[in-house]
């Protein structure tokens, strides 16, 4: 098994020695594995899409639009 170094601001580290009990390291490798996942999955998406660049950026503008509204209203 590989191993990776993992810098943490010293405010997270400070609450992270509260939970002395948490398994830092496996929680560290969830996230990266779920990360995989949907990556995996976004390229399937990306590759059986007939969708352009151009239709993929203003579609995420009009999502990021109606987000911004709903988050503000």
């Amino acid at each position: 098994m590989g191993n990776i170094t993992l810098s943490v601001p010293e405010n997270i580290h400070k609450e992270m020695r509260q939970f002395s009990e948490v398994k830092w390291s496996e929680v560290a490798r969830k996230a990266i594995i779920e990360k995989i996942e949907v990556l995996r999955l976004s390229e399937s998406f990306a590759k059986k899409s007939k969708l352009t660049e151009k239709d993929v950026e203003e579609f995420s503008k009009k999502i990021k639009l109606e987000a911004t509204k709903r988050f503000l209203a």
